[in-house]
């Protein structure tokens, strides 16, 4: 069966019923288009905190908010081969007027809203090209960006153009969309992670994977910002750069099926280290409350890097397990993800089948984030950076610990209404601030 835009227009305009939209099983499509709206509302109680700075998150109860509309077009240009364009319109504002606070924030979807007024930009436009190699067939499922068919088992599939790093890298079936599942940062990817990208978390550069019976190999270069953390994109892509390499391996645990994937990844950049800022920041004392010392000390080429593994488990039908940990270097300043060097979360999720609602689901996970050495030394020195820096040397580091847990209840075909509650110890690193209790809800529509 082929997939027709005017059959797609028939189901919005009501031509077609809603059943028969949703009923209808696509074999194969040569053209996609479907869309996501999502709303997160988060509020967090008053909390104790002996000092603030102009990086930290207000110990007064606040509330913020995220909107995302997105739509997914697709169409086949030729044998194996697809074309994408995701344009997008985003809104919110996140807690204390700026993205500061924390490692782990609280809303996977804050790094893309762009303030209180909508605004439209381009999400992704790439191209994806399959060369099968045998083995055997398997089925495709229509998904965002993803057009319903048959390929080999055995495959080499090449993604070029404007993506997200994570569209292809660190996939895990129940920790990896903040719109349907965890919302915490620390949960959709490893926090740790320094994937290059713009500020929203995208870029532009290429993805290969070969696929090989019960194995994967994933390797990518993308682009990095021009600044840390900055929006635009800089294409010296044999200077300045973010390379990973992923291999993956399904298997059968006690019965269940499984994957684990080890992730490695390399950075190259004008960064600064922290030993050359910490020096700086000691010649220049009483300069708080701004990254003037990791400014004044990049240098050309530097590098970081860092190693991680994942696991997904089915425990037993309708409950999943997953971990995630990782180690970076921690030498350089954050390029463009968040204030973490090492990184650890792990959880379970219980689908909703298990008591009588197949579309709903549970989830409870833990996650720890620490710092390097010498990001601590930087932040004792009275050092600041992008996200992070209470006003004062850091005297009192604790490692960050976030508890979140989540019911998402399916309202009607399609649309989700999502409890969410997280509780994050040592904010930022510092023992002196918190515990910030964070209550949230979400609703999210595809179709």
């Amino acid at each position: 069966m082929r997939f027709s835009y005017l059959y797609f227009a028939a189901c919005l305009a009501g031509v077609a019923t809603v059943g028969a939209c949703w009923a209808d099983t696509l074999d194969t499509e040569d053209q996609t288009a479907r869309y996501q709206l999502t709303y997160n509302w988060q509020h967090h109680g008053a909390f104790n905190a002996s000092h603030s700075g102009a990086n930290s998150i207000q110990p007064s109860a606040e509330k913020m908010y995220t909107f995302s509309a997105t739509a997914h077009w697709g169409f086949r240009p030729w044998q194996d081969g697809e074309l994408y364009f995701n344009p997008e319109i985003t809104q919110g504002v996140p807690f204390s007027g700026n993205l500061v606070g924390m490692g782990g924030f609280t809303n996977g979807e804050i790094t893309r809203a762009g303030g209180s007024n909508p605004k439209v930009y381009r999400q992704r436009l790439f191209v994806r090209q399959t060369w099968g190699h045998g083995g055997g067939q398997e089925a495709v499922e229509a998904d965002f960006n993803q057009m319903a068919g048959t390929v080999d088992k055995n495959r080499f599939v090449l993604t070029v153009g404007n993506f997200s790093t994570l569209d292809v890298f660190d996939d895990n079936a129940y920790a990896k969309d903040p719109r349907t599942q965890f919302m915490n940062w620390g949960n959709w990817t490893y926090a740790a992670y320094d994937y290059a990208a713009d500020a929203r978390g995208f870029g532009w550069g290429f993805a290969g994977e070969w696929y090989q019976d019960d194995w994967v190999l994933r390797f990518g270069r993308m682009t990095a910002p021009t600044t840390p953390n900055g929006q635009p994109v800089d294409f010296a892509l044999a200077r300045h750069y973010g390379d990973q390499v992923e291999l993956e391996r399904a298997h059968t645990l006690w019965g269940q099926p499984g994957k684990w994937r080890v992730l490695a990844w390399r950075n190259r950049g004008v960064l600064a280290s922290f030993n050359d800022a910490t020096q700086w920041q000691l010649q220049n004392p009483g300069t708080y409350n701004d990254p003037t010392a990791l400014v004044q000390t990049r240098k050309e080429e530097k590098t970081k890097y860092g190693l991680g593994f994942n696991v997904e488990q089915i425990v037993q039908p309708g409950v999943g397990y997953f971990l995630r940990v990782m180690k970076a270097d921690g030498r350089t300043e954050t390029q463009a993800f968040t204030e973490v060097d090492g990184s650890l979360s792990t959880g379970l999720v219980f689908k909703g089948g298990l008591w009588g609602r197949a579309d709903d689901a549970v989830g409870v996970a833990w996650m720890r984030n620490t710092l390097s050495n010498d990001r601590r030394a930087f932040l004792a020195a009275g050092g600041t950076s992008f996200f992070i820096g209470d006003g004062a040397a850091l005297t009192h580091y604790r490692p960050e610990m976030i508890l979140e847990a989540f019911y998402s209840f399916a309202m009607t075909r399609g649309t989700w209404l999502t409890a969410d509650y997280q509780r994050v110890q040592n904010p930022a690193y510092n023992a002196d601030r918190g515990p910030i209790n964070v209550y949230a809800a979400r609703f999210h529509a595809e179709f």
